[in-house]
């Protein structure tokens, strides 16, 4: 899933940069994703997925780690 996101994340600024070169100027995301039609709702259903699940991953993983530190050490007898 990192990778996903990484690619996703990367694309989305070579996508920019590569605009702004041969334009100037940046990109409306506004325009582009109205000029979509009802293809729109997809599109941001899956960037909601993608954000839900990077969400997702850096709570599992802040959880992980604060639950491996505050298990307290077992004695031995």
């Amino acid at each position: 899933m990192w990778y996903a996101i990484f690619v996703w994340f990367a694309s989305s600024l070579f996508s920019q940069s590569l605009y702004m070169a041969f334009n100037g100027v940046p990109y409306d995301a506004v325009a582009l994703l109205q000029n979509l039609g009802p293809v729109y709702y997809l599109v941001l259903a899956i960037e909601l997925v993608v954000w839900m699940s990077l969400g997702s991953l850096l709570v599992k993983k802040v959880v992980t780690k604060t639950r491996d530190r505050v298990q307290p050490v077992a004695l031995a007898a």
